[in-house]
């Protein structure tokens, strides 16, 4: 799970934000070790290792948060707001990230207000006003609903 609000140790460096996760989930420190150093090269994170969460800027931030998360090996992840708070080169990483953790067998949760950054990474989407689903389909079909466009996109919005 990665939440909307910052959630990296802030005192930490970006090492131990992910060796702490490492550390209930390997049966010893090799295989996490293993594991870490695989997601530092994965997410281009490598040359900011020592660094502490407290000067990562929001792109650095939000990688170093997901690579946390799949210390865990997980099969499904849930992103709330993954674009919230990055730049715009910032938004393409995530958006690639989450590409290659779909090509993983990884399932890919995301809950964000960010239209065109989400749908152009989501194989299906659901759009919901009031408690009540008011649409659901691919990109395309997001895009295309009259309802969607009356409630949420509006009659202007552009691909």
């Amino acid at each position: 799970y990665l939440p909307q609000e910052s959630s990296i140790f802030k005192e930490l460096s970006v090492e131990e934000n992910l060796a702490l996760a490492g550390e209930s989930t390997f049966k010893n420190s090799k295989e996490s070790e293993e594991k870490m150093e695989s997601l530092l090269d994965a997410f281009n994170i490598q040359a900011i290792r020592e660094r502490k969460g407290m000067s990562l800027s929001g792109g650095e931030r939000r990688r170093v948060e997901i690579a946390r998360a799949l210390m865990k090996n997980p099969k499904f992840v849930l992103l709330d707001e993954p674009f919230a708070g990055v730049d715009p080169i910032a938004v393409i990483d995530i958006q690639k990230i989450i590409e290659s953790l779909i090509g993983l067998n990884i399932g890919v949760l995301i809950t964000d207000h960010n239209v065109r950054e989400t749908l152009s990474v989501c194989h299906r989407a659901y759009v919901i006003k009031s408690g009540t689903l008011l649409a659901s389909g691919n990109a395309n079909e997001i895009y295309e609903n009259a309802l969607v466009r009356k409630y949420y996109l509006g009659e202007n919005f552009k691909v």
